[in-house]
């Protein structure tokens, strides 16, 4: 395998060609930014701690039947994946209540949400990823009716397989942000799951465990990406 040219840079990772058509390396920065890009920083060696996350996350779900982009850990920042065309979707799986939600709904931090809420946002920065309905998707073309029902269906098999593996961990998987993209016709996982992506609470302090500490200036940022990656990993 050969690493070829930049194929695209996002905020979070460069994605990479390879000698192989169908194949590409995605590479974990440690670029850090929020609040649709107004806030940036660096959150040292967070690229690394991804990378790894995301690695074991993928295997996680791949022992329980879901598929997705990720092949192999290369190094510490990379990890080999199929090359998949994006659905511009980003879809969002709520357990707890917090973040925008709140906002849109005033409704009460930290509030059990069940069954889990799903929904979507339309992936385009420059529009600030808007919440979008199923008909939104429709008038867009961003997904069929059964491309749309399989994302939700996927999303919600990652959720009942995550929430008792972090659990487990002292973790409460509050929500979390999932991408999808079409491989061979199949629509499988993308992206990354970390503390990037997703929103956790130690259950035993509540004390907040992914970007909400960038996010919020709450302090211990790489350390609470390394406790996040000490827990996942055992």
């Amino acid at each position: 395998m050969e690493k070829g040219d930049m194929l695209y840079e996002g905020k979070a990772k460069k994605i990479f060609l390879t000698d192989k058509e169908d194949e590409v390396i995605q590479y974990f920065k440690d670029d850090a930014t929020a609040f649709n890009a107004e806030k940036k920083g660096t959150i040292l060696e967070k690229g690394v701690v991804n990378n790894k996350i995301s690695t074991r996350l993928f295997q996680v779900l791949a022992d329980a039947g879901i598929p997705s982009h990720f092949i192999q850990e290369i190094n510490d920042r990379e990890m080999l994946a199929r090359r998949v065309n994006i659905i511009m979707i980003e879809v969002v799986v709520r357990n707890r209540a917090t973040g925008s939600i709140i906002k849109r709904l005033g409704i009460e931090e930290g509030l059990f949400i069940s069954p889990p809420l799903v929904e979507y946002f339309y992936k385009d920065d420059s529009l600030g990823d808007p919440l979008i309905t199923e008909d939104h998707i429709r008038l867009l073309k961003l997904a069929t009716p059964p491309q749309v029902t399989e994302l939700r269906n996927q999303a919600l098999k990652i959720n009942d397989v995550l929430l008792p593996f972090f659990q487990q961990r002292g973790m409460m998987l509050v929500d979390f942000k999932l991408e999808f993209g079409l491989w061979n016709g199949q629509i499988i996982l993308a992206d990354e799951i970390s503390p990037d992506t997703c929103r956790f609470w130690d259950i035993q302090t509540g004390e907040r465990m992914d970007k909400d500490r960038f996010r919020k200036d709450l302090g211990r940022i790489e350390e609470t990406y390394q406790e996040v990656l000490k827990r996942v990993s055992s």
